[in-house]
């Protein structure tokens, strides 16, 4: 027999599976013999009141044990001779829409400006030692996109665009842990994450995909009545089909141009050959993350349809890991033993505009996430145990388009840019960061020392209050006192604000139909996830690159 029951339990009971067994045997009368398997199936922690308590809810197995592995796999098929898509970025966007252009029948060619995952750890690396950003391998670009080294955090608002079940699963099915499945706020981890995102492209290959890296998509083809490249695979399919779609007046995307940044390597799949420009044929879904701003001046200057849409602007907040524990679980020794390091969630207004917490990262790291010369920006992540001495977050303001003096459709990227550049002017033109305490941040004082953090290549007093613009730098303060008064003991002195945070999202939208998700004017191209304006973390950006493949595999005539 199978039964499925709720429960509040203690944090030791919880994180111990041979209490929890003891626990519902005494519970529910169940004879320990009987009872095959407990199988947590949902998780949350409630620290309201001083005594903290976690919520299950928990399968049992009686009498019988469990028929599966705890997840629902998914069947990919061998794709080799299908009908081609291209796919132009390697992070969750894209890696998604891969795997469901692969269930769909169709052959995904992904093409990723930076580097595989391990190759790319180097690099990453390097920013700390020789203090300089390798503009197409960083914390944004390469295999996994932004989330595969700044913390894997898979918990989304987004319930309405599709399953995230399914992609919780998929995850499990490469690796992740059924944890995940559980938890109210899944979280797969820095350390772990690579190594789940290097089996998916295993996926992709077997079943006859190419995964190409350091291949930077420089052009998309467009032809604007018919579709005719000699000798090339067009579409889906050798013939032309172009007649049937476009209309008139409209382009349509029938492939993309890409510069091979290096010589192939013995780590890279289907390896590009040794030539600098190659062309990659197919209706494209761009996935290229919200860090490209080549890609969308590029887009500017094709007069491709975008628009400009409001993002968040602030610092990365760090305080010591112990301190969180202590407000959140309304305990002097912190979380003790059993239970995890703790979160927090703010939100408020402050003259108009949304001031909240961003990205919250329990036991983690502050990293440096520019992905170009005269940039310092800052995010956050965590490894999978979320056991260091820190606990990070962004802290933000709301910065919609009609607060950025202009009309043109680059002018909020433009204002991430100068914010970067001002703070790699106060770091001494280096990847060290501008840092401030936060109560001093707050009264407008300067810091004259700094707390430890956990940010590598180094902190740097810096008067934050006077040179980040004041909108920003006003309604932070404003919103500090605020949460502190929700959360006694979080303004403090002990926590150092680090500048600057730009990239929560995408500074730009590129404009597609709500209905085909494809652009408004360009067929075949399928602006997809959060560099599109779409999504906003990895769960989104994976649901929107599975929906971008369904529509682009109706978009070729093949029923999903």
């Amino acid at each position: 027999m199978i039964q499925e029951i709720e429960m509040r339990v203690l944090p030791q009971v919880a994180a111990q599976s041979d209490h929890l067994r003891r626990y519902v045997c005494d519970e529910k009368g169940i004879a320990p013999s009987a009872l095959k398997a407990v199988r947590v199936l949902r998780r949350s922690i409630d620290a309201r009141q001083r005594t903290v308590y976690v919520n299950l809810r928990v399968r049992l197995y009686i009498n019988e044990e469990p028929s599966d592995e705890g997840f629902a796999r998914t069947q990919y098929n061998v794709v080799d001779d299908a009908p081609q898509v291209v796919v132009v970025g390697a992070g969750p966007g894209g890696l998604f829409a891969a795997l469901r252009l692969i269930e769909l029948g169709l052959r995904p060619i992904v093409l990723e400006r930076g580097k595989d995952v391990h190759e790319r750890k180097k690099d990453l690396a390097a920013i700390s030692r020789n203090q300089a950003v390798d503009g197409e391998s960083n914390y944004c670009f390469g295999e996994g996109g932004a989330g595969a080294y700044s913390d894997g955090k898979l918990f989304t608002r987004s319930k309405k665009r599709g399953s995230i079940e399914k992609i919780l699963n998929v995850f499990c099915q490469h690796g992740a842990s059924t944890a995940i499945l559980a938890d109210a706020h899944p979280h797969i981890g820095t350390d772990r994450l690579p190594q789940v995102i290097e089996a998916m492209r295993r996926t992709i290959i077997e079943c006859g995909g190419e995964v190409h890296f350091q291949t930077k998509v420089t052009r998309l083809i467009m032809s604007g009545e018919r579709c005719e490249v000699r000798g090339e695979r067009c579409g889906a399919s050798g013939e032309v089909r172009g007649e049937r779609i476009v209309g008139s007046g409209e382009s349509r995307v029938i492939g993309v141009e890409a510069e091979v940044t290096s010589h192939p390597s013995p780590l890279t799949p289907h390896p590009s050959p040794p030539t600098t420009h190659l062309s990659f044929m197919g209706p494209v879904i761009l996935a290229t993350g919200h860090s490209a701003r080549d890609v969308y001046r590029y887009l500017a200057e094709e007069k491709v349809e975008m628009e400009a849409k409001g993002i968040a602007v602030g610092v990365r907040l760090e305080h010591p890991s112990l301190l969180i524990d202590q407000i959140q679980y309304h305990n002097k020794e912190g979380r003790g033993r059993w239970l995890p390091a703790a979160e927090y969630s703010f939100v408020s207004q402050v003259d108009g505009r949304g001031v909240y917490s961003f990205c919250m990262c329990p036991g983690g790291f502050v990293i440096p996430a520019a992905t170009g010369p005269e940039q310092v920006v800052v995010n956050g992540m965590s490894p999978s145990s979320r056991g260091t001495r820190w606990s990070n977050s962004g802290m933000v303001v709301e910065l919609r388009p009609d607060d950025v003096e202009g009309d043109d459709v680059l002018r909020v990227l433009r204002y991430q840019e100068q914010l970067e550049r001002t703070c790699w002017q106060q770091a001494n033109r280096k990847q060290t960061a501008p840092a401030q305490r936060m109560a001093d941040f707050v009264r407008g004082k300067m810091s004259f020392d700094l707390p430890s953090s956990s940010y590598a290549p180094g902190l740097l007093s810096s008067p934050l209050h006077f040179w980040m613009p004041q909108p920003v730098a006003h309604r932070l303060q404003q919103g500090f006192q605020l949460f502190d008064r929700q959360a006694h003991g979080f303004l403090s002195n002990e926590a150092v604000v680090i500048g600057v945070e730009t990239r929560t999202s995408s500074p730009l939208r590129i404009v597609r139909n709500d209905e085909t998700l494809m652009h408004v004017r360009v067929q075949g191209l399928f602006p997809c996830g959060e560099g599109a304006g779409y999504a906003g973390g990895i769960v989104s950006a994976a649901v929107d690159g599975e929906r971008c493949a369904e529509m682009c595999a109706q978009y070729l005539g093949v029923r999903s």
